[in-house]
């Protein structure tokens, strides 16, 4: 049997997170977009760093990530990375407790980037992501404090509501 590289190890580990005690309907649906969306992105990166591209896994997350370009343009979700920056420049004691994911992505003084579907923290950099990042990626997201704030309602998602008064799409 073939041994698993660091990168399925990952992956596996961000399979072994739960959200079974939330109540995901509950969660404001522009800020549950990005996490699910930034969760898809580092499935998708892992998938094809630990298995081949064209594994039906691989696959299968490419197809989803192509839905995702035109979904990310509905509603006020086109919002999230105005509102990234808002707080990074409003509120940064808010901004510093956002996923790393998101603070890398959606800043606009930050290089990393979602790019062909995978996650690249620096563009000009020919070397892959080490695997423990992926697995601080995971640790963030799945942070409670983070996971309470995303209900409808909660800090995070209030802030958000604020901004959006302040904007037009």
């Amino acid at each position: 049997m073939m041994e698993k590289n660091e990168y399925v190890r990952e992956l596996e580990y961000l399979y072994s997170k739960s959200l079974v005690l939330e109540s995901v309907s509950e969660f404001h649906p522009v800020l549950w977009f990005h996490w699910i969306d930034a969760v898809a992105h580092i499935d998708y990166t892992l998938s094809i760093a630990g298995y081949s591209y064209e594994s039906p896994r691989s696959i299968m997350a490419g197809e989803y990530m192509r839905w995702r370009i035109d979904e990310e343009k509905k509603g006020d979700r086109p919002l999230f990375r105005p509102f990234v920056n808002w707080l990074r420049e409003n509120n940064p004691e808010t901004y510093g407790k956002l996923p790393l994911i998101w603070q890398g992505i959606y800043s606009d003084s930050d290089p990393a980037q979602y790019r062909s579907f995978r996650i690249v923290l620096d563009p000009a950099s020919t070397k892959p992501i080490p695997a423990h990042v992926y697995h601080s990626m995971i640790e963030d997201l799945f942070q409670k404090d983070l996971i309470k704030s995303i209900y409808k309602g909660a800090s995070l998602a209030s802030l958000f509501e604020a901004f959006k008064q302040n904007q037009t799409i």
